[in-house]
């Protein structure tokens, strides 16, 4: 009879198993416990925030639209051998981008070589070196220079790096040399919270391995730290060259805005967003066409390095 007892309180104790119609039936109880005004205003907060990331897709497309229209008659009435040539004279006809597209380039290329690795460098020291005490002060200076307007970094450029250029080189000190130095400090921001984001992301036990393998800080930075986080620097620096590219006061200030092949690196130069902004208070006709063109190669630019991000993204997370 104990036995019995006993079966029967093990029974008891144990849960027992649900019909598919009593556990629908459990779901229905517990929707039945939010109200109907909760409820609808869970939804209006749904549709709400989808209406909101749908607002970004639809703003990317009609802006592509727009210009992709405005830019239409480079195929028909300039032609894409005109409009990819190295001439540019709108008053005589010619609308070739390359010179301009070259120069572009030019002050991409070096802004990079000279920002990336003071970028990095500064995420460097942050994240593995400086105490709590130095992060504080210089943390804020950093997120300070993502603050400052394009006009300011084109002041500063003009006032202070060119007449240092201009003594160095012999010349006026406009060109790309000194467009390097402009935008080299503008993209430090963004490679640098990138950057810091991505050796954060790196587990402390690799570093604590490295150290019992016994390595140096040093060596632990540069063999262990660095290669684990290399495509979240390769992200940083992919989206730092595209605010170089994309960049236009700052630069229309220094680079002296000559729509040629430049013959050195001091020597005038104009890029494809300066010239846009040069021109496009003036012009009309086929001349606006071309600026409209020069747009939507600056979007298939942008959006390439976008998607190159994103791939590097995915190849991280596999």
């Amino acid at each position: 009879m104990a036995t019995n007892d006993a079966d029967v309180k093990t029974n008891a104790a144990e849960p027992r198993e649900q019909s598919p119609a009593a556990d629908a039936a459990g779901r229905k109880r517990d929707l039945a416990l939010v109200s109907r005004g909760t409820y609808l205003k869970e939804k209006a907060l749904q549709y709400l925030f989808f209406a909101c990331a749908f607002l970004a897709v639809v703003t990317v497309v009609l802006i592509f639209a727009f210009t992709m229209m405005q830019a239409a008659p480079v195929f028909t009435d300039i032609g894409l051998a005109n409009f990819f040539s190295f001439t540019w004279a709108p008053t005589e006809g010619h609308y070739g981008i390359l010179s301009l597209a070259a120069g572009t380039a030019l002050v991409t290329v070096g802004a990079l070589v000279l920002g990336v690795p003071l970028g990095v460098g500064t995420a460097v020291y942050l994240t593995e070196i400086a105490s709590v005490r130095v992060r504080a002060m210089i943390s804020p200076a950093v997120d300070l220079l993502a603050g400052i307007p394009s006009i300011i970094y084109g002041f500063f450029g003009m006032v202070i790096i060119r007449p240092f250029i201009a003594d160095l080189t012999g010349g006026l000190g406009f060109g790309a040399l000194t467009a390097w130095f402009v935008l080299a400090i503008m993209i430090v921001p963004t490679i640098t919270t990138l950057t810091i984001d991505a050796l954060n992301s790196i587990p402390m036990g690799i570093r604590e391995a490295s150290f019992a393998m016994g390595a140096t800080k040093w060596q632990t930075i540069y063999k262990v730290v660095l290669p684990a986080a290399k495509f979240g620097i390769v992200d940083a620096v992919v989206l730092g060259m595209g605010r170089a590219i994309g960049e236009t006061m700052a630069v229309l200030m220094v680079v002296g805005n000559a729509p040629v092949i430049p013959e050195s690196i001091s020597s005038p130069v104009s890029t494809l967003t300066s010239q846009i902004a040069l021109d496009m208070s003036y012009s009309s006709g086929l001349h606006r066409t071309a600026l409209f063109g020069m747009g939507v190669v600056l979007f298939i630019v942008s959006a390439s390095l976008v998607g190159l991000v994103r791939l590097l993204s995915k190849m991280r997370k596999g």
